[in-house]
């Protein structure tokens, strides 16, 4: 897949935009709460979809990484210099986000004694009880599911300063083309 220095790849572009929006119907569907209330029957099926949604998460994440190792991405656009760190940061956040939620319900679950369950069936639990500990990770991964939100909103935030007051493209090169904007660089 050749790309212009202006635009995302597609493949970039099609993982950035899943993994958004299943990064946020996940955390619609999160039970959160007490486990008695996380585990309960009338939550079942929201808990599965969460569960496999967040795990698709991971898997798209870890596909994005290996895809951004090989891809090339469009030139920064000319900011100062501490807006550009502060984009380094929030994008490694995010990713670091992406990794460590889905990781923290997973060791909390199995933690706790309890499967991590997907649409289609369970997987573990693959480690030795500790409910206090898995409790924990459980409360962590709460805080760092808001966490993920509040700071992808930031980003969507700084997208759109960028479109519409700085008129730089940043948002544009992570959109698909339409009309006019078809063109390629």
């Amino acid at each position: 897949m050749k790309k212009t220095t202006t635009r995302y790849s597609g493949l970039e572009q099609l993982l950035h935009w899943t993994t958004a929006i299943l990064v946020l119907i996940a955390f619609l569907y999160g039970p959160g709460g007490s486990e008695e209330r996380v585990y309960s029957a009338a939550r079942d099926a929201g808990r599965r979809l969460h569960e496999t949604l967040g795990l698709c998460v991971l898997v798209l994440t870890l596909l994005r990484l290996a895809w951004r190792a090989v891809d090339t991405r469009p030139d920064p656009a000319a900011v100062p210099r501490w807006m550009g760190l502060a984009s380094k940061a929030v994008q490694g956040v995010l990713y670091l986000l992406l990794f460590v939620v889905p990781l923290t319900a997973i060791t909390g679950a199995w933690l706790e004694g309890h499967p991590v369950t997907l649409l289609v069936g369970d997987i573990g639990p693959w480690l030795g009880e500790s409910h206090a500990t898995g409790e924990w990770i459980a409360e962590l991964h709460g805080w760092l599911g808001d966490a993920i939100l509040w700071l992808a909103g930031l980003h969507a935030l700084a997208a759109l300063y960028h479109h519409f007051m700085l008129r730089d493209g940043v948002l544009r090169s992570m959109l698909p083309p339409f009309g006019r904007d078809q063109r390629r660089g």
